[in-house]
């Protein structure tokens, strides 16, 4: 009877620390998107925000490694951004052809970017044979930084989003992303007030935890967090479902027990600020 009453115990409380990361994220989501809105610039070592930019100013660019990689890992971000009306950019370095559906796939990024929110004319889809779906093959950095840095000078991009040097799941074109953004930041080569932010890779027991994983996110600290209810969580699953030439059994367990279908966070990548200009 103790421990019946015990478990029953755990579990109220435990569902009473998911209601109130709900409850405060609430609240704090207006600080967070204000974080991203207002870039940081640097002066020696000061720093300023300016104090008249708008949300509606932000300008977002996610760059993703394959299709289907926006939903999957980034879901929740790419629904908070487009609720926020942040004008939101997807860059995807393949077409996933590494079974020889490139052709199916691309139509499959599109449809799950219209259930997301993502305008077809936001979404760039890279076809090179230097940038395969393939984790043995080492992407090119020139490649990648030219490609990123072209968008940023394109469509005056204010916030990049990408995978962090894990890459969530280890995939090695993920970590070709985060390195070359790393090298773009410390090397100076971003715009003044450009800010990175790399998603949080976490342990194969967290990722699987689905809602539950919410209180030991809250607890960890990052520079920017995405957290989604119940009713975009069914608008993430579907932006999924698009993608119907990957559903195979295990993703299906994905979609419903994956932390990363509710909950993004991130951390900063330190951007070097040189004043240099993108021709």
């Amino acid at each position: 009877m103790f421990v019946f009453v015990t478990i029953i115990l755990v579990f109220v409380a435990y569902t009473i620390s998911i209601k109130f990361v709900y409850y405060r994220y609430r609240q704090l989501w207006p600080h967070l998107r204000n974080k991203i809105s207002t870039p940081s610039y640097t002066v020696g070592n000061a720093s300023f925000c300016p104090t008249q930019v708008r949300s509606s100013e932000t300008r977002a660019l996610l760059v993703t490694a394959h299709p289907d990689d926006e939903c999957m890992f980034f879901a929740p971000t790419v629904l908070k951004l487009v609720e926020s009306h942040a004008a939101l950019y997807l860059l995807c370095l393949s077409t996933g052809d590494y079974n020889n559906q490139g052709l199916q796939r691309k139509r499959e990024l599109l449809d799950s970017c219209a259930v997301l929110g993502i305008p077809s004319n936001h979404v760039t889809i890279i076809d090179d044979k230097e940038l395969p779906d393939d984790p043995a093959v080492q992407w090119s950095t020139a490649l990648i930084s030219s490609l990123i840095l072209k968008h940023i000078r394109n469509y005056s991009i204010s916030v990049v989003l990408t995978f962090d040097g894990r890459g969530v799941s280890g995939h090695a074109n993920h970590i070709a992303i985060y390195k070359t953004l790393r090298h773009l930041a410390s090397a100076g080569r971003l715009p003044q007030g450009c800010q990175i932010f790399s998603l949080h890779s976490i342990s194969l027991l967290r990722k699987y935890l689905s809602v539950l994983e919410l209180p030991v996110s809250w607890l960890v600290p990052s520079d920017f967090c995405c957290l989604i209810g119940r009713e975009e969580y069914k608008r993430a699953k579907r932006a999924m479902l698009c993608h119907r030439s990957q559903l195979l059994w295990f993703r299906r367990l994905y979609i419903l027990f994956s932390r990363y279908m509710i909950v993004n966070t991130f951390q900063a990548i330190t951007v070097e600020t040189k004043n240099v200009k993108i021709y």
